[in-house]
């Protein structure tokens, strides 16, 4: 018996029946040779880590655009954070850590640069708009690879696509544990936004929703701690009745979406970041437009896509693989007037 079947029969015997096997998957759109290691999701995590578009993760970011200090989340500590609370998740329920994993370090692959205020500009221009949710699947099944792909499987692809959204969004994971991955990045997300705000002089504790603070727990860790006991006892009770969902109870969904809702006016949309964020938004603008008029001057792989798609969609395919740092030195390449020495 192969070591990867091996480890298909342990997922049998410690897994809920209601979660995904690796021997169950629904496959990938390209059929290739089964790994004798690694079952597909465990072969598909490690296709993301060692991707180019992962790696850049760590200089996306997260809220604060240009932070000096080496504690700020960046849109890659964040993955990791999410990764952590959802196989804590997933592993208590009995779900799948593997597929946790892999969605969980895929799912915001497909950010662009200055976090959501390159995203809200890029869905300005593009025609169609634009969502990372939408980009990251598309990062991973045309980008990747010079363009071939990574070739995961739907499991993992139908994760990255429905994990955006909370409290609008009427879709979801056809997994459990991509619904797992869903809960763990608002959690992760809501929580140390807060920790790196109140580190930047921008928030205090004492500013945070009474309501929220009672029901979740005055710091970080004690709101994620109750946030994932939460979800781990709701979902296990949902289950047990018969519902096939991952949840919060009603209290505590209430509690984290009021927390969250303040984030959104204070912080991710408030006055007090306004002003870095339309530099931000100034900035994608203009290298989306110099490379609209000159898109000789992109790598192949985008003037590829412009081949085969249309120009708009190139130059929004460069300008969201892009590291921070990155689009900042084309726009000084691009704008700044060079010293010239005589």
């Amino acid at each position: 018996m192969l070591i990867r079947q091996k480890i298909e029969q342990k997922e049998k015997s410690i897994l809920i029946p209601q979660a995904t096997f690796s021997s169950r998957t629904k496959g990938r759109y390209i059929e290739e040779e089964k790994d004798p290691i690694r079952t597909a999701f465990m072969k598909d995590r490690d296709r993301i880590i060692h991707s180019k578009s992962f790696r850049r993760l760590k200089h996306k970011t997260q809220v604060y655009i240009r932070t000096f200090g080496d504690h700020y989340r960046t849109r890659l500590t964040h993955t990791l954070e999410v990764n952590q609370i959802g196989k804590t998740i997933g592993k208590a329920i009995g779900l799948n850590e593997d597929l946790i994993e892999a969605i969980a370090m895929a799912h915001d692959i497909g950010h662009v640069p200055f976090a959501h205020s390159g995203e809200d500009m890029l869905n300005e221009i593009l025609p169609g708009g634009f969502k990372h949710n939408v980009n990251s699947v598309r990062v991973l099944t045309k980008i990747e690879k010079s363009g071939k792909g990574l070739n995961l499987t739907r499991e993992v692809l139908d994760g990255v696509l429905n994990h955006s959204g909370f409290t609008t969004s009427k879709t979801y994971a056809f997994t459990l544990e991509g619904q797992v991955v869903k809960y763990s990045d608002k959690i992760a997300y809501v929580n140390h936004d807060i920790e790196d705000s109140i580190r930047a002089g921008i928030l205090k504790n004492t500013q945070l929703p009474a309501y929220s603070v009672k029901i979740l727990g005055k710091t970080s860790s004690e709101r994620i701690d109750t946030l994932v006991k939460d979800c781990i006892y709701t979902t296990i009770e949902n289950i047990k009745n018969g519902i096939i969902k991952v949840s919060l109870s009603e209290k505590i969904f209430k509690a984290l979406n009021t927390l969250r809702n303040f984030m959104f006016k204070e912080i991710y949309l408030g006055e007090v970041l306004r002003e870095e964020r339309e530099k931000a938004k100034f900035v994608i603008k203009k290298v989306f437009d110099y490379f609209y008029d000159n898109p000789h001057k992109m790598p192949e792989l985008y003037r590829n896509v412009v081949e085969k798609e249309n120009l708009s969609r190139g130059v929004a395919d460069y300008i969201s693989g892009m590291s921070d740092d990155y689009c900042l030195m084309l726009f000084n390449d691009i704008y700044i007037p060079k010293i010239i020495k005589y």
